[in-house]
């Protein structure tokens, strides 16, 4: 039997234990800063893979928390790259603020490794600032 592959291409995830530990440093980053975040964790097609909500932070933010990391998996840029991207064109930006799920301001980064997108990593809580700065720990607490 053939083992060449001509209708895929392989593809890589993030794994669960890195996953779990990029949320953990991103927590840790938000704790020692005085701030209260959610953090999510997905895989390269924006499917979560880890979650951690800190004690009294905001409801609403769980959901942007997930969609940042899935919006910055899936385009490959972080979601505060999007500024620059529909800058002079109002008709996309229009058309993907009513997309579901796609986040249009900072807090998501993707996971690169090996020059892959194996995941993407979404904080809310803070400000979009202060959202990136912990996602970077995250990135940071894994080596990425």
């Amino acid at each position: 039997m053939d083992s060449t592959r001509v209708n895929s291409v392989p593809q890589r995830a993030i794994t669960t234990d890195a996953a779990a530990a990029a949320a953990r440093g991103a927590v840790e980053h938000a704790a020692a800063l005085g701030l209260r975040m959610n953090v999510a964790v997905t895989d390269g097609a924006g499917r979560l893979t880890a979650f951690l909500r800190m004690n009294g932070s905001f409801n609403h933010s769980i959901g942007i928390a997930i969609d940042k990391a899935g919006t910055a998996a899936g385009f490959g840029f972080p979601t505060s790259g999007w500024k620059d991207v529909v800058s002079g064109d109002e008709l996309l930006r229009a058309g993907l603020n009513e997309r579901p799920g796609v986040v249009m301001f900072g807090g998501g980064l993707p996971i690169f490794e090996d020059g892959l997108v194996i995941g993407g990593i979404g904080v809310s809580g803070g400000s979009a600032e202060q959202d990136e700065d912990c996602a970077r720990a995250g990135l940071a607490a894994i080596g990425l």
